[in-house]
């Protein structure tokens, strides 16, 4: 296994499975915990529309993707509170128009998108040396934005509107959060891709929900979940030369469903 660590694209996957590992069981949990998972795939597929035009005017996709699900998670959270629209009818209309404009402007675009099935189904292997500091200042501010303003997001998280009742800044923290999420899933992209992503985000934090309650503790135990899932699948895929994305959901998913069994059966 150590002989993997000669070649400099597996040093970097390595290195970026645990820098996304950890920063989306962190905001795993904050999503899981507020309910918006769903919200989370609608951005996710938003993403896409933003792929398609970044390819169609020659830009950079993730920089158009990251553009994308920044304006449609804000705009999401903002016609939900502004206009009383419910959260999963702006989510199912940012889903379909996103990926109607990923389709339109991949098949405008000229020539062949030779990138696009890593965006889709994820390539860990290809993260570059500025993908893994892009990765590693998102942590860093993410962790920082947890540890400065925790007690706040926890009371966010769990009840928006009695934190509103009691003075807290609720508008800033979901704002915030919501560039967050929406930023992580666009790093995350490149990790499993839009058709995978969700798992990320669910997976560990339903694991972790198994043994503790506390938002605390189900964010750190999510962090070694996700980390040592996404390794397992890291060096799995290597080894036996199948995508790593897909290993890294199986794994996610077995540890669940072990998880589940082990707590069912100890509790008879």
């Amino acid at each position: 296994m150590l002989q993997l660590f000669d070649y400099t694209f597996f040093t970097y996957a390595f290195i970026g499975v645990i820098l996304i590992g950890i920063s989306s069981a962190v905001i795993g949990t904050y999503i899981i915990t507020r309910r918006l998972v769903a919200i989370s795939g609608g951005v996710t597929h938003a993403c896409f529309g933003g792929l398609g035009l970044g390819y169609f005017l020659g830009m950079n996709p993730v920089v158009m993707a990251g553009a994308f699900a920044i304006a449609s998670s804000l705009g999401v959270e903002w016609a939900s509170s502004r206009f009383r629209l419910r959260e999963d009818s702006a989510i199912a209309v940012i889903w379909a128009v996103g990926m109607a404009i990923g389709v339109l402007f991949v098949f405008l675009s000229p020539g062949y998108v030779p990138e696009l099935n890593s965006f889709l189904f994820g390539n860990i292997l290809t993260i570059s040396r500025a993908d893994l500091l892009t990765f590693a200042i998102f942590t860093v501010v993410l962790c920082g934005f947890f540890v400065w303003k925790y007690r706040q997001i926890v009371a966010c998280a769990f009840d928006r509107d009695f934190a509103r009742v009691i003075g807290l800044p609720t508008r800033f923290i979901t704002y915030t959060m919501t560039i967050l999420v929406a930023i992580c899933i666009v790093l995350t992209i490149r990790l499993v891709g839009i058709m995978l992503l969700m798992s990320m985000f669910s997976l560990p934090i339903m694991t972790a929900e198994l043994f503790t309650r506390r938002f605390g503790g189900i964010m750190l135990l999510a962090a070694v979940i996700s980390v040592v899932c996404a390794l397992g699948g890291l060096v799995t895929g290597c080894f036996i030369d199948v995508p790593c994305s897909a290993f890294i959901v199986i794994i996610n998913a077995a540890v669940f469903l072990l998880a589940k069994l082990s707590a069912t059966f100890f509790k008879r």
